[in-house]
């Protein structure tokens, strides 16, 4: 299934140079490699042993300590990604080098810590190596290997088979397929862990301050609260509120009774169409009489991102959007301006 028919033809060393400026990529070969490395995965994918992973997971979930990482090569790679993910959703969790671990760094284990172990082959020196070292300090050990049998496996707590075709190297030696699917599994099993743990949206956020993921999850922190809301009664005269329309820069009123029950908006926009309309008689006007009685609004748990699409909406775009709880009463207002400035 999704054999490779690519020859590589062997040149001469005086003739590289030659050979690399009349290399080509050829399109139908291309497309051969990508049919070939969707049939390897979908190898792994029909051939996984949902009891190991189920039980991979559940041992996760339940650890007591850190989990830490471990690989080699390529393999190490994809075990400090997979760590790094499950630390970005509030999980303890870590990397050890396993020639580090061997000078000093194993001190960090404790016998409530989980060691997994990525290896294709399942028979890395270092690994071999580090397993005694890490069972006298009373951890855990998990292997996630391709090869089978192989010497972690032998010595593991538990072991999880990743099926493995073949590589997509046409020598059958590059780990490009294996570790695809050790990525597949890992962060797989992570966004597992986080369903289990209920982890919501704001949480996820708090974890990503900084970045456009968090940008977009975070929506309560970029509105604008209490002394800030440009807020008036629906009986206050238009002209009277000049100075709220204008010292708030939100580019709007926010309408509310007594109990701060959103009734509608008014707008510098609508301002000027009332002016343009009324001419003098918008002395005698009303906010009330002039706002707008059906505003978009939004839901504080919403997400930034959220805010911004619903802004951008048709018929029209608007500038903000307030923000109201389940009672239709105000708690903020959000502005294109903030989402902008965060980086939306």
């Amino acid at each position: 299934m999704g054999s490779l028919s690519l020859q590589f033809p062997i040149a001469e060393e005086d003739d590289e140079e030659t050979n690399l400026s009349k290399s080509k990529l050829d399109k139908a070969n291309l497309l051969n490699l990508f049919k070939c490395q969707q049939n390897y995965l979908n190898h792994f994918f029909q051939n996984l042993d949902i009891s190991q992973t189920l039980a991979f997971t559940e041992t996760l979930l339940n650890a007591k300590g850190t989990i830490f990482f471990s690989g080699v090569g390529k393999s190490g790679f994809v075990a400090q990604k997979i760590s790094q993910t499950l630390v970005s959703l509030g999980i303890k969790s870590g990397f050890l080098s396993p020639v580090d671990a061997l000078h000093g760094d194993i001190g960090i284990l404790s016998s409530r810590d989980l060691l997994v172990l990525f290896s294709k082959s399942g028979n890395s020196e270092e690994l071999l190596k580090l397993v005694p070292c890490a069972k006298t300090k009373g951890v855990y050990l998990i292997s996630v290997t391709s090869v089978k049998p192989n010497g972690l496996m032998r010595v593991c707590d538990l072991n999880v088979h990743l099926p493995l075709e073949r590589e997509l190297c046409p020598f059958d030696l590059a780990p490009v397929t294996s570790t695809a699917i050790q990525m597949v599994f890992g962060d797989t099993v992570a966004i597992a862990l986080m369903g289990a743990r209920n982890l919501s949206k704001e949480q996820y956020a708090a974890n990503h301050p900084a970045g456009r993921i968090g940008k977009s999850l975070i929506f309560k922190d970029l509105m604008k609260k209490k002394q800030e809301l440009p807020v008036c009664k629906e009986h206050d005269l238009i002209m009277d509120q000049l100075v709220e329309l204008s010292s708030k820069g939100c580019g709007c009123l926010l309408v509310v009774d007594d109990d701060y029950h959103l009734l509608g908006t008014f707008t510098d926009g609508d301002l000027r169409r009332t002016l343009k309309a009324s001419g003098e008689g918008i002395f005698k006007l009303t906010v009330g009489e002039m706002c707008n009685r059906n505003p978009r609004t939004i839901d504080p748990d919403a997400m930034a991102v959220e805010a911004m699409q619903k802004m951008e909406a048709p018929p029209s775009p608007v500038q903000f959007l307030p923000v109201i709880n389940d009672s239709n009463v105000v708690i903020g207002i959000v502005t294109l301006h903030g989402l902008v400035s965060a980086g939306l």
